[in-house]
């Protein structure tokens, strides 16, 4: 008796190639955020803390929607969520544009876009990553897909300052919706065949999956880390424009930094997602994370100069979406790939909430003492913890039905 026939896999090239153009637009718009802060704020008379909000919110929203994104999209494929998740995208940039109180800014550029996002980036494109790659090369692909979203950073940041200079800070959010449209005819490159979700490993229910994740010490451990990794990488993303500017630097020097994270970053998760098929991924983060604390001390340390601040980009450039390959490729390695979307939007949500703190800590902490210094040394303290709660992590795949220690 010969066993049924697994549904086709959609080829790692198209699988690739679609889904890294989709990161490419997606976390390249959103990483230019921080550009409108003073235009927007200044021709609104709003405070930093109603930018900042508005954008915690976006994180947060990002988040909480994540494993319900996931879901739908382990269940029904990610086709139908990246064409809801590009068409709201889109919505979010035209509304985000056309806001003139701080409700309908929180409302466009917090809830709307970060919807949108849970919809359009990671968890949604590792899953299908997981489901059609081999386990040999999953987490270079991986890699590859999270240096994609680093070479939309590297990309996008210049031309949306580009864009803000030329057309205006409303007609530069008006363009980049029509950018985020482009997704949709993207999404048909990851159109799975039907069943594809169901034809992978023991199946459980939605239920089963969530009680042996959440009983399971390095899912927990997993999480933790990824909060910290929201936390500064959202507080430097929006914020370091106007902390540079606040010591006297151009605008264009916050440009050039923020496209110099975007550029060694491609080199950065792309290193993270090879060495994770040789190195133990717990270690691999460990080290990213020790990594960042330390960079942050010299940069704190050192007298402010362009050189040093390019110096400092590069370096976090290097370490900043490269707790993602790892992290999502240990989650497929212990829990195998069938709710692989779902569980990746619940660690995600963790780092999301670490943003939503990040970036509202920046501005709330700001306004009341006038420096971002505070914000900063929190950071590395967050830093060493996260180092230390990922060297215990478990990589070996989960035993069904055994109590998770």
């Amino acid at each position: 008796m010969t066993a049924p026939a697994l549904p086709p896999r959609l080829s790692m090239r198209q699988v690739l190639l679609c889904g890294a153009l989709i990161v490419t637009l997606s976390m390249g718009i959103r990483h230019g955020f921080g550009l409108w802060l003073q235009p927007i704020t200044l021709e609104r008379g709003w405070t930093r803390e109603t930018f900042a909000f508005a954008l915690a919110i976006q994180n947060l929203a990002w988040g909480l929607a994540g494993p319900f994104t996931g879901m739908l999209a382990d269940r029904y494929g990610p086709f139908r969520v990246l064409l809801a998740g590009g068409a709201l995208y889109a919505l979010g940039l035209v509304l985000m544009a056309l806001s003139t109180s701080g409700l309908a800014f929180t409302g466009s550029a917090g809830l709307l876009i970060g919807i949108a996002q849970s919809g359009t980036t990671y968890a949604v494109i590792y899953g299908v990553i997981g489901r059609n790659v081999a386990p040999e090369k999953r987490s270079w692909a991986m890699g590859v897909a999270a240096a994609a979203g680093s070479f939309g950073q590297f990309l996008m940041v210049p031309v949306e300052n580009w864009l803000i200079g030329h057309t205006g800070w409303q007609n530069a959010l008006f363009i980049l919706a029509c950018a985020a449209l482009i997704i949709l005819p993207l999404a048909l490159g990851l159109r799975e065949p039907k069943g594809a979700q169901a034809a992978h490993g023991q199946q459980q229910s939605i239920a089963q999956a969530l009680r042996e994740a959440f009983g399971y010490r390095s899912f927990q451990l997993l999480m933790l880390g990824y909060f910290v990794c929201g936390f500064q990488v959202v507080f430097i993303g929006v914020h370091m424009p106007s902390y540079l500017k606040d010591h006297g630097f151009s605008p264009q020097i916050a440009t050039y930094s923020l496209a110099l994270i975007g550029l060694f970053n491609v080199f950065g998760t792309y290193a993270a997602g090879s060495l994770g098929q040789r190195f133990p991924k717990r270690y691999i983060l460990s080290a990213i994370y020790a990594l960042r604390s330390i960079a942050i001390v010299i940069f704190l340390s050192l007298p402010l100069t362009p050189a040093s601040i390019y110096l400092f980009s590069a370096v976090m450039g290097v370490l900043w979406l490269s707790t993602v390959p790892p992290t999502n490729a240990v989650l497929a390695q212990i829990f195998g790939v069938q709710h692989m979307s779902m569980l990746g939007g619940f660690v995600f949500l963790s780092h999301q909430i670490g943003s939503f703190l990040g970036v509202w800590l920046g501005g709330k902490l700001y306004d009341l003492s006038g420096s971002y210094d505070g914000v900063w040394w929190l950071a590395v303290g967050l830093g060493v913890m996260a180092a230390l709660v990922n060297l215990p992590v478990r990589e070996s795949a989960i035993p069904r039905g055994a109590v998770a220690a």
